[in-house]
């Protein structure tokens, strides 16, 4: 009986389905009335383009064409410019992309990567999104294994050059000065404004895992079956139509392109810097009174670091924080500073979104990762593959629209019925939130008891005296590990190693206070903000 019950309502969860998609989208602004001659020229171009980012723009020059789509350092280029640019830069790269290849993006957040994604969505050929932080031998090994023919890149990053393969095509997205290599205007002033014929293929966008051990991996990214993703998204975190969104998460990164995927349906503004200063994201904050921001954890931290400066942020609605967990202590301060406009985001590279934690779940339960949204499975599995009681830790397992299509070398995660294994550990509360504890590589044994280094990150974190810390386990000749706890102090703040054990000891278990404190000046962190271990160790050593 409970069996068909579970079947029923599966089956009428999944005919509701469209409906609740509609419904969010007209809650949002997403769909609205419009001129009949209008709908028939977005139809023609969804039929042209699917679900792909050239759709967003195009929808975007016959809805509001004056509309800015992209204000950065250089100015503000409107959706109808968008369009037409990325159809002359499209021409341009075809005739240099040789069959077979594709183009690779190697920039920081400004117009150039948005119009080289989008223009190679009109053509049908596949993108590799490049880390800026990514040291020039692990670019030229991206670069062959990838099979990238035209790279377009930043002039700041043009000392990798001299590793890459001879043939390789290089333009320039973002120079200061004059240079000997085409550049990306240069493309688009010289290429046809010609309608593009209809690709015979679907453009993949392909995003470089972002772990902070080996060499990442290329991770193929599916094509939305439809607008449903956007609409799980939005039901969770209410983002509306016309937006004016900071973005400030890298575009390389899973969350940057998110937003930028966001911003094309919801017809949004976006707001980029080359490089995240918080004094300068305050003040574009407050310049073009951006009504959204989406970040990851260290962004949020770096801003509440600053004095408070008079900026008006009275129209910032949303902040999306995802990319790297979020301690609850700084989702507390931040709350404290501009109210309840959070929002944490878990899910990875592989998995797109997981859980979603609203600012009324952060006020519950700080550093949560919130509840599944609609049309998402998440289960808690023990190494048996059997579920665990609530309460009890176990890995994490995630089903939904946007799981990616395996990595470009080949492989993919662990699945058990139909869920991917995300590689972290996490638990419910007793109210159904998800708390994520950790990796589950970073899960040490420390005389004979299981510690999950997270924990003691926290509660180091929460101490007035520490702006951030980071722990990790290390290998220990008595108790076979231990917890090494990294700390960076406020300015002006003074806590040494045993003062700091003696202020956890009220608030972590013997076996989860770090053995080990190592002070630190800052903390070593790869550019989408995560804490680099090996680095902290050779910074220990070093000292």
């Amino acid at each position: 009986m409970n069996v068909v019950l579970r079947r029923s309502a599966g089956l009428l969860e999944r005919l509701l389905a469209p409906l609740n998609t509609i419904g969010v989208l007209v809650r949002q602004g997403v769909v609205r009335p419009m001129r009949p001659d209008k709908l028939l020229r977005i139809a023609l171009a969804w039929r042209r383009w699917g679900i792909t980012p050239p759709l967003g723009f195009a929808v975007g020059a016959i809805r509001h064409p004056d509309r800015p789509a992209i204000i950065d350092e250089r100015g503000a280029l409107s959706y109808a410019e968008v369009s037409q640019r990325t159809t002359r830069l499209a021409h341009s790269l075809r005739a240099r992309l040789a069959p077979g290849t594709r183009l690779g993006v190697l920039c920081r957040n400004h117009h150039g990567p948005i119009e080289a994604m989008v223009a190679a969505g009109k053509l049908g050929v596949d993108v590799v999104l490049l880390n800026t932080g990514l040291p020039t031998e692990q670019v030229a090994e991206v670069v062959r294994a990838q099979q990238v023919g035209v790279l377009l890149v930043d002039g700041e990053f043009t000392h990798h050059l001299d590793a890459l393969p001879e043939d390789l095509d290089v333009v320039l997205a973002w120079t200061d000065g004059t240079t000997r290599h085409s550049t990306v205007e240069h493309l688009v002033a010289t290429g046809s404004t010609r309608v593009l014929p209809r690709p015979g293929r679907r453009s993949r966008l392909v995003v470089l895992t972002s772990g902070t051990t080996g060499t990442p991996k290329g991770a193929r990214r599916p094509e939305p079956p439809g607008l449903a993703p956007v609409a799980t998204i939005l039901s969770r975190v209410p983002l509306r139509a016309g937006e004016r969104m900071l973005v400030g998460a890298p575009l390389f990164h899973t969350w940057g392109l998110a937003a930028f995927q966001l911003a094309s349906v919801l017809g949004a503004t976006m707001v980029l810097r080359r490089k995240f200063d918080p004094e300068q994201a305050l003040g574009a904050m407050h310049r073009h009174r951006c009504t959204s921001m989406f970040a990851v954890p260290v962004m949020l931290q770096r801003i509440l670091d600053l004095p408070e400066r008079g900026y008006d942020h009275g129209a910032l609605r949303i902040v999306a924080s995802s990319g790297s967990a979020l301690p609850a202590d700084l989702a507390e301060r931040f709350r404290e500073r501009f109210g309840p406009v959070l929002h944490n985001l878990y899910g990875s590279t592989e998995v797109s979104w997981v859980s979603i934690a609203t600012p009324e779940d952060l006020r519950a339960a700080p550093g949560t990762a919130g509840r599944p949204p609609r049309g998402t499975t998440v289960r808690l599995l023990d190494e048996d593959g059997r579920p665990v009681r609530r309460g009890r830790t176990g890995r994490i397992f995630a089903g939904n629209d946007m799981l990616f299509e395996g990595y470009t070398h080949g492989g993919s995660k662990e699945f058990r019925d139909g869920l991917m294994a995300t590689g972290d550990l996490g638990r419910f509360d007793a109210a159904g939130r998800l708390q994520v504890v950790g990796r589950e590589d970073d899960m040490i044994v420390s005389g004979g008891e299981n510690v999950y280094p997270k924990e003691t990150e926290d509660a180091v974190a929460a101490l007035p005296e520490v702006a951030e810390a980071a722990a990790i386990g290390v290998d220990d000749a008595e108790f076979g590990q231990r917890l090494a706890a990294f700390v960076v102090l406020r300015e002006g703040a003074e806590l040494d190693a045993e003062g700091l054990r003696d202020r956890l000891r009220d608030r972590l278990s013997a076996f989860a206070l770090p053995r080990e404190v190592v002070f630190l000046d800052s903390l070593p962190r790869n550019a989408t903000g995560k804490v680099v271990p090996g680095d902290l160790l050779a910074r220990r050593d070093a000292g």
